[in-house]
């Protein structure tokens, strides 16, 4: 499936945001080897964490997709990516 370069900083946000509720909960219930985690605990971790590898895979795929689209190399594609990111971008530069 071809995807434009706004989809892939959407997709990448997507995954950055779920990295960020993982981390949030690993915060907010301390190291497991520390502290001992609730099976709810366990249960909505272990969902968070697969939300963000899923995500953080399609987005992954998508870029290479791109990348093999527009005869760029992946790097460059996943660098404009997370740089249109971290600007708030919502376009980039997608030529």
């Amino acid at each position: 499936m071809a995807h434009t370069f706004e989809e892939l900083v959407e997709k990448q946000r997507a995954a950055d945001e779920a990295y960020a509720r993982v981390r949030h909960l690993q915060d907010a219930y301390g190291p497991p080897t520390q502290t001992k985690w609730s099976d709810q605990q366990t249960t909505t971790w272990e969902t968070a964490w697969r939300a963000w590898r899923d995500l953080a895979r399609d987005v992954q795929a998508a870029v290479t997709g791109y990348a093999k689209q527009e005869g760029t190399p992946r790097q460059e594609v996943e660098a404009r990516v997370k740089e249109a990111v971290r600007h708030g971008d919502g376009g980039g530069n997608g030529a």
